[in-house]
Order: structure tokens, then C-alpha cells, then sequence
């Protein structure tokens, strides 16, 4: 009798077990050019969050981690393949035409997130906006270890907010209604929502599964539906914006469409966003997915000028100078909250110094799966669960961009280097910022630091690989 009893307990403990060792399914939230002071966690006066702000309430708040570049497609990149602009393949937006209009794709034997896990059993699909790569080309989605896809696949064709047709995984998806631009009715970010919500809703406790919400939120065209949402945002001050508007078939795809209320429309889009992972959160809870689920919350870059938007107006960068484009702090330090319920300690903030290469490493650590690391990447799972003395350290962070000039920028301890105009001189002087003193970076020191300054020289130099893709001026 003694023994049948061990037997049953036994059995009754074998669930716990399987619970306590169950994968999380992670879920993460992508803004594209939301500036670091764009939201309310992070100080935003105007713009309402209030699901961020539970969010951050119940999560981790991180207030010095990076994007992986101060603009989309080489962000993205850094994110997928877990490598800094130095060595990463797509180091900018560099456009291509044939055979189907996109970004330059990055190669199909490329290590990235998707193949890793969904290595470890996981199920995976990117919804919004990918840009590494047409459906014809190495780039698609779908050879990079994601199941499904649905959204933008050229971030050109994201510009406009009602397009003809998205894709859904290597298919066209026609959004009729809006007849090849001739009208604006189907609003593409609400459709791409209820997309994923779909996906969401299919899932259970059986399999994990990891969903990339890539949403194109608050990036220009700023437009939004005639809601409730936009009219809380009627009593704003316009500063009206003239634009390049829809003409059919002969719109302009890169355009961004004429907007007399640019501000309350740009407040709006935050909100809608909000309210997007307001969403999420009330399915996951719904279907009792929430006490296994990570959320991680981020944005590709910091906050854009274009179509209208008004950065100064909002105080988007908060007190950080610079906008999308630069390597000052105003163009690649991003909101980013991770909420775990049960692992990570509610309303707690982190300094650790972090950038999105380093989401790889750390989504290997929570699927369990073996990772070998092959450049500056850390795990930020010890951070995450509360064991900061066990968190490994970057000796620095280095990002590199190839427009207005070309600039090269690094993060040391508590030292920022930047470097401008490296086109026309690969050894021309670097700005020196301290960052504890001096967190707007007003104030260049390079003069009276010259070791420092030396020392970020030497590291600009070893973390940039030549790429043939996107050489420097004097690599060509």
C-alpha cells in the first residue's frame, strides 16, 4: 500500500515537473522609429501608454540598451543574426528591383533567430515589417527559420499605410478595397493586428512558439483611422505637413501623404501601437498563455523627422541628442522592457549596458539550446532573472553607418565616441562624450581625455570588417 502511494504521488509530481521545465514562448514587440522619450516609461508628457506603462510595471525597464544601427533594415539585421553593423551583411537600406522591388537580402546560410528556435521546437512567424530580403531572393523569411510571415516584405512599399497588397508568406495578399492606391480604406497595420492576433489565438501550452510583432508604427506616413483614439488627441497645436499624396497608379511608393493634423496623428500612432500590445496581453491572458509567455518591447531605432512628425514637439528623444541617422544617443538608445511573469522581478530598471545582438544568445539560453558565440554578443538572462553578478560585460559596443558621409560610434564603459565624416578621412578626429556627466552629449572632451580617445580609435578599427556591399569610401 506504501509503495502504490509513493507510486501516486510520483505521478502526481510528474506535471509540476513538465510545467517547471516547459520553454516560455517569447513574443516580441518591434516599434519602428520610436524615439527613446516617445513613450511614458521613459518620460513622454503628451502621448498616453498606459499598457506600456503596466508593462513596465510588471517587468524590467532597461535605460541603456541599444538598437543594432540608428536606421531599419541594418537594425533588423542585428537582430536576426546576432551581429553588429561592424560584420553584419546589410549595413544599410540599400534598395533592389528585380525580380520583386526590396531590400538587399541578407545570405541564406546566415545564422539568425528564427533557425535557432525553431532548432529548439519552437514554432516561429514575423508579422510587420522584414526587409532583409524579397520572396525571390536569399532574404525571405521563410529560409531563415520562420514558419510564417505576414506584412511588409519591402520597407519602401511600408512608407504607405494603404497598399494594395501585403504578403503572406510567399504570396501576394490583396487588400482589393484600396484598388491599387486609388482609395485609402483598409488601414495595412490593423490588418497586419488581426494577422497576428490570428496566429496568437492558434497556439497553445502544448508547443512554444516565438512571434515577432515587427510593427511599422510610428514610422511616416502618419496617418491613422478617424477613431476615438486619434480625436483624444484633437486639442493639440497642428503644425499641418504637405506631402507627396496618393495618385493611383501613378502614387509614388516612397512617398508620404499630405497631413494637416501631424501631431495629433503622430500621438495617435503611439497610442494605437499601446493599444496593439494591449491586445496581445488580453489574449495571452485570456487563453492562459500569459504565465509562460515573455514579452520583450523595443523600437528598431530613435525617432524619425519624416512626413510630418515633429520629435521637438514631444521631446521624442527625451533629454538624449540626436534623431534617427545619428550615432548619438538620440538615434540608437531604445525603449526596451521585457515582462516575465515570475522570473522577472516587477517594477525594477536596469543599467545594464545591452544592444540587440544580443537577443540571440539570450533567446538560445531560454530555449535551452547549446550557442557558440562568434563575436561581441552576451546572454542578458542573468540580468533578466535578477543575477547581476553573474552577467558578463561588454568591453564595448561599436555601430557603423554608411549615409550622410559615413559615421562610426562606440560605447565604452561610461565613454561614447563618435566619429563623422569617415568617407572623407578613415582617421579623422572623434568627439568624446561622458555619459554620466553628460548624458546629452553636449559636451566634447576628446581634448582632454586623448588616451581614451586613442583607445576608441583602436577599437573603431577592430570592430569594422570591410564589406563589399557597403564599403566605407576608401575601401571601394
Amino acid at each position: 500500500m506504501k509503495q502504490i502511494f509513493s507510486f501516486l504521488l510520483l505521478l502526481c509530481a510528474i506535471p509540476a515537473v513538465a510545467q517547471m521545465e516547459k520553454k516560455p514562448n517569447i513574443i516580441f514587440i518591434l516599434a519602428d522609429d520610436l524615439g527613446y522619450g516617445d513613450t511614458e516609461p521613459y518620460g513622454q508628457q503628451i502621448i498616453k501608454t498606459p499598457h506600456l506603462n503596466k508593462l513596465a510595471e510588471e517587468g524590467m525597464k532597461f535605460t541603456q540598451f541599444y538598437a543594432g544601427a540608428s536606421v531599419c533594415a541594418p537594425s533588423r539585421a542585428s537582430i536576426i543574426t546576432g551581429e553588429t553593423t561592424g560584420v553584419t551583411h546589410i549595413r544599410g537600406n540599400k534598395e533592389v528591383s528585380e525580380p520583386i522591388d526590396g531590400q538587399a537580402p541578407i545570405p541564406e546560410n546566415s545564422r539568425s533567430i528564427g533557425k535557432i528556435l525553431k532548432s529548439a521546437g519552437y514554432n516561429t512567424a514575423i508579422f510587420g515589417k522584414w526587409g532583409l530580403g524579397t520572396v525571390a531572393s536569399t532574404g525571405n523569411p521563410l529560409l531563415h527559420g520562420f514558419d510564417t510571415f505576414f506584412g511588409y516584405n519591402s520597407q519602401l512599399r511600408a512608407h504607405r499605410r494603404f497598399p494594395p497588397f501585403l504578403w503572406q508568406d510567399n504570396e501576394r495578399y490583396y487588400l482589393t478595397e484600396n484598388e491599387n492606391y486609388e482609395h485609402q480604406i483598409v488601414y495595412s497595420e490593423d490588418v497586419i493586428h488581426e494577422k497576428a492576433l490570428d496566429y496568437l489565438e492558434k497556439q497553445s501550452s502544448e508547443k512554444p512558439f516565438f512571434a515577432m510583432l515587427a510593427y511599422t508604427l510610428p514610422h511616416a506616413e502618419l496617418v491613422v483611422p478617424q477613431d476615438s483614439i486619434l480625436e483624444s488627441y484633437s486639442h493639440l497645436p497642428e503644425k499641418p505637413y504637405k506631402g507627396i499624396d496618393y495618385n493611383g497608379e501613378k502614387t509614388i511608393i516612397g512617398g508620404y501623404m499630405s497631413q494637416p493634423k501631424a501631431h495629433a496623428t503622430h500621438a495617435a500612432m503611439v497610442s494605437r501601437l499601446d493599444k496593439y500590445l494591449g491586445d496581445v496581453r488580453k489574449l495571452l491572458k485570456r487563453k492562459n498563455l500569459d504565465d509562460n509567455t515573455i514579452i520583450i518591447f523595443a523600437s528598431d531605432n530613435g525617432a524619425h523627422f519624416e512626413g510630418g512628425a515633429d520629435p521637438d514637439f514631444f521631446k521624442s528623444s527625451g533629454i538624449l541628442r540626436g534623431l534617427k541617422r545619428d550615432l548619438y544617443e538620440g538615434g540608437i538608445r531604445t525603449p526596451f522592457i521585457v515582462y516575465w511573469k515570475g522570473k522577472v522581478k516587477q517594477q525594477t530598471t536596469s543599467n545594464f549596458v545591452g544592444a540587440f545582438w544580443d537577443l540571440m544568445p539570450t533567446f538560445a539560453d531560454i530555449a535551452g539550446v547549446p550557442y557558440t558565440k562568434t563575436g561581441s554578443e552576451v546572454s542578458i538572462l542573468p540580468t533578466l532573472l535578477g543575477k547581476d553578478k553573474k552577467q558578463k560585460q561588454h568591453k564595448y559596443l561599436y555601430w557603423e553607418f554608411h549615409e550622410l558621409g559615413g559615421r562610426q560610434a562606440v560605447r565604452y564603459g561610461k565613454w561614447k565616441g563618435v566619429r563623422l565624416n569617415v568617407n572623407k578621412d578613415k582617421n579623422g578626429s572623434i568627439e568624446l562624450y561622458d555619459l554620466e556627466k553628460d548624458p546629452s552629449e553636449k559636451n566634447n572632451i576628446a581634448k582632454n581625455h586623448p588616451r581614451i580617445v586613442k583607445k576608441i580609435a583602436k577599437m573603431m578599427e577592430q570592430a569594422h570588417q570591410r564589406s563589399a556591399l557597403f564599403p566605407f569610401a576608401w575601401e571601394k
